[in-house]
């Protein structure tokens, strides 16, 4: 199964930052505030934004809720168990678990890092030491700070993503050389390093000045830059790594616009990522929403029968057709909200404070202490996240098998993608929790008998 990297953050040895704190902590107080106005407010500021993470975690559970299809195929469904001996046979199946042993080691110990460091960050004043002791006003000490930090938690990553790259190249997934590896490494590096930098100077600005109120426009910041994103991605971030050409004019182009047009789906394009030059695994997917909603499938894809590679590209059809995307945007804008809210309780309690030694948020000092809580909360959404995503991936092959009719082809694809790619055709609870963000090969098969037994049709 494909694992995305964990982010971590690292700093250096604890120490006292103190010279700097009355400076950077702006509390505003009137004349006339008595003893315990101070108290009065934070406390009313806390209840406001625990009203709000109320309201939002509400609603991202309603829509959650409501839109994700929990039964893709309907109740009178016949059930199919899935079974992977059914459909691969035992050397297949014992190559797919040694490749998942062999790549676990790496991805479990980015894991661990990943939770160490922001536990680092979270529960000592390491984070406050090392930026307390940047130079420049607040602004450059932030930022100074975000890039310090990510660098650090990059390079203590580094040999394992080395380790990762020769595991992929050994099971022959990787086709990159060393410099055009690195070179991806830290494109990906600089975009999530400038996309927390916004986040994080946005935050300290608003806290200090709005103390007490800084989670509400955080809040609705969060949501307008997720959103934002999902707009820019495609658009930006996706040709750092990629080249994208039209799907050349032929029989093969011809037969997907016209199933996308006999759907009913507004696509954009049919793109041909080049992702050859960086992998031999074999994928397609839709990005985008609106004007820059279009279907990529990788040339490697393109090696496979047509009828399959038409299989493909119907799935992700599904995505567009049920707005997916957009969908996924929407989800994504609330918990950003609502996670926004939370970070304001989180680092209002007095225990994080005293343990940090970072009074206010306001204090760019607290830099370290906010990537901490955006890794963890990373990490801890992950399985939520992956649970609604492989209930969302079985409705979009739901929506391939309804389109094309084809349970054969549609199972003839699943084999060929989970052998190409090497897939973990027997995952672990702990491996499917935390990284399945499909179905796995055996539970997509039995997905398509079943609905071949509910549409009379010939089990594949």
């Amino acid at each position: 199964m494909e694992r995305s990297d964990e982010t971590g953050r690292v700093a250096g040895p604890a120490g006292d930052a103190g010279a700097r704190a009355g400076a950077d902590a702006h509390t505003r107080t009137g004349p006339s505030d008595g003893p315990g106005a101070g108290s009065e407010r934070a406390v009313s500021g806390v209840r406001a934004a625990g009203g709000a993470l109320v309201g939002l975690g509400v609603a991202l559970a309603a829509v959650v809720a409501v839109s994700t299809p929990w039964r893709p195929l309907p109740g009178s469904a016949p059930a199919v168990a899935p079974d992977p001996a059914r459909d691969f046979t035992a050397a297949q199946i014992a190559r797919a678990d040694a490749f998942d042993a062999a790549v676990n080691v790496p991805v479990y110990l980015s894991l661990a890092v990943t939770l160490a460091v922001a536990g680092v960050l979270v529960l000592t004043p390491v984070g406050a030491w090392l930026v307390g002791r940047l130079p420049g006003p607040w602004w450059a000490r932030a930022l100074l700070g975000v890039v310090a930090l990510s660098a650090v938690s990059l390079a203590i990553k580094w040999p394992l993503g080395m380790w990762y790259e020769t595991r992929l190249r050994a099971y022959g997934l990787s086709t990159q050389q060393w410099p055009a590896w690195s070179a991806d490494r830290l494109k990906s590096f600089a975009v999530q390093t400038v996309i927390i930098a916004i986040m994080v100077l946005a935050v300290v600005w608003l806290a200090r000045r709005a103390p007490r109120r800084w989670w509400a426009p955080a809040a609705a910041g969060a949501f307008l830059l997720t959103v934002a994103a999902s707009f820019v991605y495609p658009l930006v971030v996706e040709p750092l790594f990629n080249d994208f050409t039209p799907l050349p004019a032929g029989r093969l182009r011809d037969d997907l616009v016209a199933m996308a047009r006999r759907d009913g789906v507004p696509v954009q394009d049919v793109l041909v990522a080049d992702a050859s030059r960086r992998t031999t695994a074999l994928n397609a997917y839709v990005s985008g929403f609106g004007a820059t909603r279009r279907i990529v499938v990788y040339d490697t894809l393109l090696r496979a029968p047509a009828g399959e590679v038409r299989l493909v590209v119907a799935h992700e059809l599904g995505h567009a057709k049920r707005g997916d995307v957009l969908y996924g945007t929407m989800v994504g804008a609330l918990g950003a909200a609502a996670g926004a809210c939370l970070l304001y309780l989180v680092v209002s309690l007095p225990a994080l404070r005293r343990r940090t030694g970072v009074a206010s948020v306001a204090d760019p000092r607290a830099v370290g202490v906010l990537l901490g809580l955006m890794s963890l909360a990373t990490v801890l959404s992950g399985p939520a996240e992956n649970l609604v995503s492989r209930r969302i991936e079985a409705r979009a092959d739901v929506h391939a098998l309804d389109l094309t009719r084809d349970a054969a082809t549609f199972a003839a694809m699943q084999k060929r993608l989970a052998l190409t790619n090497i897939s973990d055709l027997t995952p672990s609870g702990f491996d499917y929790l935390m990284y399945a963000s499909h179905p796995t090969a055996p539970q997509r098969l039995a997905l398509a008998r079943s609905w071949a037994r509910l549409n009379g049709l010939p089990e594949p």
